[in-house]
């Protein structure tokens, strides 16, 4: 799909959402969590959904799937820093950062969401920062400037 951040593919493995990705899509498949996931990313593009409803099945490490469901959990148009999730998760803040960089399905797995403690830190989705505060700004999420 295109989107206000540029070129996105979704890609679906069985019945669920498994990774997105910054680029043109080398096919054009039907079906119905591709569907409804494009859907949905239109609706959050268009200010019209905050809440994802997709089954998602990453493939990452048993941490990374929890640290994934904390970046969920991080209401719309709200941030945290990665000392925050850090604490939560009871793990060193370079192993939150290092699973954020990770997330295969930005956007809905929020990490966008997450913050170093002085601010703005990277991105790892095409545009690094600059979609990054894009991202924050369609949610409200105040004070962010390019």
């Amino acid at each position: 799909m295109d989107s206000p951040i540029g070129p996105l593919t979704i890609v679906v493995e069985g019945d669920a959402v498994v990774a997105l990705d910054w680029v043109r899509p080398q096919r054009d498949d039907s079906h119905p969590v591709l569907e409804a996931a494009l859907a949905q990313l239109g609706e959050y593009f268009a200010g019209q959904r905050q809440v994802f409803d997709l089954p998602l099945a990453p493939k990452v490490s048993d941490f990374q799937r929890r640290f994934g469901q904390a970046m969920c959990d991080i209401p719309y148009g709200e941030t945290r820093t990665y000392g925050d999730l850090a604490k939560l998760m009871d793990r060193p803040a370079q192993a939150i950062g290092q699973a954020c960089g990770a997330n295969p399905i930005a956007v809905i797995i929020p990490c966008h969401r997450v913050m170093g403690a002085n601010g703005l830190t990277g991105y790892s989705g095409a545009g690094g920062v600059e979609t990054k505060v894009k991202l924050l700004q369609l949610e409200g999420a105040g004070g962010f400037l390019l």
